[in-house]
This record gives structure tokens, sequence and C-alpha cells, in this order.
């Protein structure tokens, strides 16, 4: 089950191809939009930080820094793509239901977040395709493959 989750299905061209699309259209978005900013800028950030998870707003800054950050990285490169967009599900949904209260419209609504978090979970199912670092380094028959 672990193995599975890491190996890319036998996509067509075509499908491959709008993966790696998605791929960088998130991941480099989401990276230079929002996560390189969290960073760059992260002492004046923490400070009006929400903190819906009660963790503090240092930590939970921490976190987002890294989903956004890290997790757009690994997207970009297409290596454990699947573990990557579900660290960014859990960074959108945690966004959208408690910071945006699942507004759509209106002041502070979460009408961004909910897209990125389609985006996200699109990738999460479809994975990274063939034109990724998961087919290089995960692909059945190869040496270095996961145990069962």
């Amino acid at each position: 089950m672990f193995k599975k989750l890491f190996i890319p299905s036998e996509d067509s061209d075509l499908t491959s191809l709008m993966l790696l699309v998605l791929r960088l259209w998130f991941g480099l978005t989401m990276l230079f939009n929002h996560g390189i900013g969290k960073l760059a800028h992260f002492s004046e950030v923490v400070q009006t930080f929400p903190d819906p998870l009660g963790i503090g707003q240092e930590a939970s800054l921490v976190l987002v820094v890294m989903a956004e950050v890290l997790g757009s990285l690994l997207l970009v490169f297409g290596f454990m793509t699947r573990l990557a967009a579900l660290v960014l599900v859990i960074n959108l949904f945690v966004a959208f239901l408690m910071v945006h209260k699942t507004a759509l419209t209106g002041q502070g609504n979460g009408e961004l977040s909910f897209i990125y978090l389609a985006g996200y979970c699109g990738l999460l199912i479809a994975g990274g395709g063939l034109f990724s670092m998961d087919t290089v380094v995960f692909k059945p028959g190869k040496k270095n493959e996961l145990p069962e």
C-alpha cells in the first residue's frame, strides 16, 4: 500500500503533460505568491498570523511556510508528489475552513484557498504523472523500490 503512494500510474503522455502543467502552475504560484513572501518576512508576518490550531502563531506560521515552500518545491519537481499534495491539501483545508470560515464571497473570503485546494486534491488523486521525479525514482522494476 505504501509503495503505491509513490509509484506513478501509467498515464497517457497527454495526461502526464497536463499533470506537469498543473504541478508547475500550482506549485510555482504557491511558492512565489505565498511561501517565499512568508519566509522572507517571517518576523513581520508572525505578529499578525492566525493560530487556527491553537499551537501558537509562530508554530502555525512555521507549518504553513514548510507546506508552501517545501511542498511546492516537491510538487514542481514531481518528487513524492502525492505526499506533497497531501501536505498542501491539509494546509489549504485548514485555511479555508478555520481561517476563512468557508466564505467564498465578501471581505476576507477563502475563494483562493478553495481553488488551490481543488488543484491539490486533483494532484493528490492523480499523482505527478510520467514526467516527474517519482517516475525516475519509484518506477517499478528499479533497484531502489520501496518495500511492500
